[in-house]
């Protein structure tokens, strides 16, 4: 598939009908209302008067970000500071400027906003959104800034920035406004739209002795996890992180602060479930429930080599024979790696057992890969258990693991502020190709494992992908798939027995830094690879459906593949809380009517 040669008619010619379709079912309000956004210098951009009326009206919490990188040239202190910070997801996401990742090639660069409201309250939020319906604004909404999609940051723009909401507080027994004698309490927590799933662990789980099922990756900002779907590494238990929401405080585009559940506005509160983020409204306040902790969390982790094409072959159909068998349960979750032809990457997460139990259910796996003489172990298997209380505990693992979390080393920060030493990777990659497919967990019948075998070898040989078995909810508990299905997320998920993801990045290249920027040959070379082995799996599932956080930018069907179903419904929300089409995210529900950059209708 030459996506990179077809790009522009990709995106015009195929999306034409549908944006058509999309524009003439749209009610008077939306067809003939906003039909383009202002920009600066354009007649109509909000006049320094009027920007002052704005500051006042959030407490002087305006700003003007610039990016650090914007005077490298001249060598300034900032540009230096903001380059030994790169490595630091939490300084990152402090610069309003920032995004944690830097770009994709040939899609988008992160770029700041024109002006940034960083907001402290609901009131803050709201006055924002008012600005921007008034005056005509492109509208970003940015907590944890981790979109790929580039959803966090816009040219020209007006930002809700939400970092400093970042409160947290528990519940012993928490019922939804509007639901006494409908909903049973239940234990929950609070969180603000711009903490991070690290903020929620500290507080449920390392002080609270609770679960909440958020994110792996611990700088992710709840608000923009939830709104996606949201995995982590024990959603196969737990149900995703959409399934566990109780209640959301949101701003819609009329500037109104609604407090939404099932039982007040049922379809705002329904979309924000897996709808994706930026569509519907700015959240401000999101409730979980929460979960016993069981006594242990754990992992297992090591790397196989084959020998030889058939070597490899045998080594994954036992792989995949073996997950199916012993690990196809509601106790496992994160991935196998499939790298460079011949080597089974293991990376894996367990609950609910002892190591010991761990170690037994994986002693099969061990001996036969030992009983042979054309695959070897290059890193032996090794599996831990912790507490679970202390599994996101940043002195826990500096005492006992040193390591193994990477704190945020800034003086004043936090001690919990911490994150996983292997996601420093991603801090300001610049992606070269990124695509996500569900896997049906009909593939693991007996009758289907060849057919699954081959293409994850053959795959296999174009480029390197991961099977995300967390990130399917087949094998699951059941009450966990139930709150899953009552939410906006493609209803593939329910039964996927993995996500497979495949992509490329490079070091960081926000616009400005010193050096020569990104290799964009380089980068379409791997794209082209990514192609090729996703193409591989695809034929598995051809009509796979993708997860909105994790996908491709150039995704034709994205309507389908995030959704599939749902998509009707999501887009009667969104006609509903936002007529005019304020809201506007690329690849996100009523998209389509907009230009890709979204100031301009599309027809």
């Amino acid at each position: 598939m030459q996506r990179r040669e077809l790009l522009k008619a990709a995106l015009a010619l195929p999306l034409l009908p549908l944006a058509v379709r999309t524009a003439q079912a749209l009610p008077a309000g939306l067809a003939g209302g906003l039909r383009a956004r202002i920009r600066p210098g354009q007649p109509g951009w909000p006049a320094p008067a009027e920007w002052d009326s704005l500051r006042r009206a959030v407490g002087g919490r305006l700003l003007q970000p610039v990016s650090p990188f914007a005077g490298c040239g001249a060598g300034s202190a900032a540009c230096a500071q903001a380059l030994k910070e790169l490595s630091n997801p939490f300084a990152v996401g402090d610069n309003p400027a920032l995004t944690q990742t830097s770009g994709w090639a040939d899609a988008w660069a992160s770029q700041p906003s024109a002006y940034a409201v960083a907001a402290e309250s609901a009131a803050d939020v709201a006055a924002a959104v008012d600005f921007a319906r008034r005056h005509r604004l492109r509208l970003v909404v940015k907590g944890g800034g981790h979109s790929y999609q580039g959803t966090s940051d816009a040219p020209d723009s007006l930002l809700v920035w939400t970092r400093r909401m970042n409160r947290v507080t528990l519940h012993e027994q928490f019922v939804p406004q509007g639901c006494a004698g409908r909903a049973a309490p239940m234990p929950a927590v609070s969180v603000q739209a711009g903490a991070m799933w690290i903020d929620a662990y500290d507080a449920v789980t390392t002080r609270g002795g609770r679960y909440v099922q958020g994110g792996g990756c611990t700088t992710v900002g709840v608000a923009g996890l939830v709104q996606s779907g949201g995995f982590g590494n024990f959603s196969k238990n737990f149900g995703t992180a959409a399934s566990n929401l109780l209640e959301a405080e949101v701003v819609t585009a009329d500037g109104v602060v609604r407090t939404v559940n099932a039982c007040k506005d049922p379809e705002l509160f329904w979309g924000l479930k897996g709808g994706g983020g930026g569509s519907l409204g700015v959240v401000t306040r999101l409730t979980l429930r929460t979960f016993e902790l069981p006594p242990f969390f754990g992992a297992a982790f090591g790397k196989i080599k084959a020998d030889s094409p058939q070597a490899y072959r045998a080594l994954v159909a036992k792989a995949m024979a073996f997950y199916t068998d012993r690990l196809f349960n509601r106790h496992w979750g994160e991935q196998m790696s499939f790298r460079d032809g011949d080597t089974l990457g293991i990376s894996m997460v367990f609950q609910g057992l002892t190591r010991q139990e761990a170690e037994q259910a994986w002693a099969p796996f061990v001996a036969w890969v030992k009983a042979r003489d054309d695959c070897r172990f290059v890193e032996p298997l090794q599996i831990l258990a912790v507490p679970a209380q202390h599994f996101w505990d940043a002195a826990y693992f500096r005492k006992h693991a040193p390591g193994v979390m990477v704190a945020d080393d800034r003086p004043g920060a936090p001690p919990h502020h911490a994150l996983w030493e292997g996601d420093q990777e991603q801090v300001g990659w610049f992606i070269h190709a990124y695509q996500s497919a569900w896997l049906p967990a009909s593939l693991l019948r007996p009758g289907q494992q060849e057919r699954l075998v081959d293409a994850l070898v053959a795959a296999s040989q174009h480029w390197g992908f991961a099977l995300h078995f967390n990130k399917g909810l087949g094998g699951g508990a059941t009450d966990a798939i139930e709150r899953t299905r009552d939410t906006a997320t493609n209803p593939q998920v329910l039964d996927a027995f993995a996500l497979v993801i495949s992509g490329s990045g490079g070091a960081p290249a926000y616009p400005g830094m010193p050096g020569p920027g990104p290799d964009l040959a380089k980068a379409r070379q791997h794209a082209a690879k990514v192609d090729k082995a996703m193409d591989a799996l695809r034929a598995l599932a051809p009509d796979a459906g993708s997860y909105v956080s994790e996908s491709d930018y150039f995704l034709r069907d994205w309507q389908q593949r995030f959704w599939g179903v749902n998509y009707p419904r999501l887009l009667r929300a969104k006609r509903h809380y936002d007529p005019e089409g304020l809201f506007f995210v690329h690849h996100g529900v009523g998209s389509e009517g907009w230009s890709e950059d979204g100031f301009r209708r599309a027809v």
